[in-house]
């Protein structure tokens, strides 16, 4: 995409021709108002030449849960996000399949984030966020997210699959090829740079699965989940699906929560009112959780494919479109929030967003995400009056991503 062009004006541009797959759009933060005119003029938008090939856009919160909902008529495969996979790396994964294939899989891993398996991750996530929040350099400035917001989720992620601790940045790394690239969602990563990356994520953790197969280790982490699984046990000999499997993990347990902690900083720096509430009453710390993961949709849409010609609010779609759920959208949709476009850290019901998706791919990993983001407040709240930004955010290219890749901040103690 030519990041020379200007972005078209959103108050004039014809409703027929706004692309919302245009991921300088998410970089600039100038999204808004394009959903905005979508969700009030075509709700179920049709582009016929995008970037990614024609596509239709949902855009309101009931439409995208009846879709989402729908995966005998939507399906999940061959990918969910709006460009297509490549030749060189055909990427296969629980989220991009359909029941019964799906529900297998994703019963092989779920029971990592089992309530009684998180109970007992809460100390050492406690533990790792004060030691993360204890380094920190008060009264300099600094990047949130390296320091902090990638910090913790990469020592989460080691941890859920008991990878070598000291060489756990290749998981951040990995993460970030995987969604990066301009024919996937709008990226800027070398595609050449991401299969070189990828091979290596797929030579890395087949080697531990060889050496994990049979060792008798009773750790509870994925690699040995997929193993101890009769519908799983002989996924290493399908490298595509164990590679995509891989993938979908390692970002699923990254980019909710790293870009969650990143703006949550944000929000309460551009809402300052909702942070003296928070400092009023720290209780509210599980209700702003959830209102900073609607705030901030870390993962902005998922694609379906027709299985059919359907018609959906009048629209016909045939068989084969791609079918883009904008759950970013979602969740600004005024007639399904109240005040969706603010930042609340109180509402009445502060689960009631689309950041985790429905249906049987609702997010596997939502109280893991939720948990590591209240722990991170709780602890911040009791070292720091205020985590102040002193700086504008750096935003990913990305239409897939909601990232934040630089929040210059500064800490101040009680």
């Amino acid at each position: 995409m030519n990041q020379a062009m200007k972005l078209p004006d959103p108050a004039v541009v014809a409703v027929e021709d706004i692309d919302v797959s245009d991921s300088r759009l998410y970089e600039q933060d100038a999204w808004r108002p394009y959903f905005e005119r979508l969700r009030a003029e075509d709700p179920v938008h049709y582009v016929a030449d995008s970037q990614f090939g024609p596509f239709w856009s949902i855009t309101r919160f009931k439409d995208i849960v009846e879709i989402d909902s729908n995966f005998q008529d939507f399906s999940s495969e061959p990918t969910i996000v709006i460009g297509d996979l490549t030749e060189e790396l055909p990427l296969a994964n629980f989220i991009s399949m359909d029941p019964p294939k799906h529900d297998v899989q994703r019963k092989a891993v779920q029971g990592v984030v089992a309530p009684k398996n998180l109970a007992e991750m809460e100390s050492l996530i406690r533990e790792r966020v004060g030691e993360i929040l204890d380094r920190l350099p008060v009264g300099e400035t600094f990047n949130w997210v390296d320091e902090v917001s990638i910090n913790l989720t990469t020592q989460m992620l080691a941890t859920l699959f008991d990878f070598p601790f000291e060489e756990r940045t290749k998981l951040t790394y990995w993460s970030d090829l995987a969604t990066s690239t301009p024919e996937i969602a709008g990226g800027d990563t070398d595609p050449e740079e991401r299969f070189a990356g990828l091979s290596e994520c797929l030579e890395t953790f087949t080697r531990i699965w060889h050496e994990r197969k049979d060792d008798g280790v009773e750790t509870l982490d994925l690699i040995r989940m997929l193993q101890r699984d009769p519908n799983t046990a002989n996924m290493v000999d399908e490298p595509m699906e164990f590679l995509g499997n891989l993938i979908l993990l390692i970002v699923g347990g990254n980019d909710t929560t790293r870009n969650s902690a990143s703006a949550g900083v944000l929000a309460l720096n551009q809402n300052p009112d909702q942070y003296d509430k928070l400092r009023a009453n720290p209780d509210l710390i599980p209700s702003m959780v959830s209102e900073v993961i609607r705030w901030q949709t870390p993962l902005m849409h998922m694609r379906r494919t027709a299985n059919k010609d359907v018609e959906f609010r009048g629209k016909q779609i045939r068989e084969g479109d791609k079918v883009v759920m904008w759950y970013l959208s979602g969740n600004y949709d005024e007639t399904a929030i109240e005040n969706a476009d603010q930042f609340i850290i109180d509402r009445a019901n502060p689960r009631h967003h689309m950041s985790f998706g429905f249906g049987v791919h609702r997010c596997m990993g939502n109280r893991l995400a939720e948990m590591q983001l209240r722990i991170l407040w709780e602890e911040i709240m009791q070292r720091f009056s205020k985590v102040e930004v002193v700086g504008e955010p750096e935003r990913v290219l990305s239409n897939f991503v909601r990232g934040i890749s630089n929040l210059p901040v500064r800490v101040h103690p009680l």
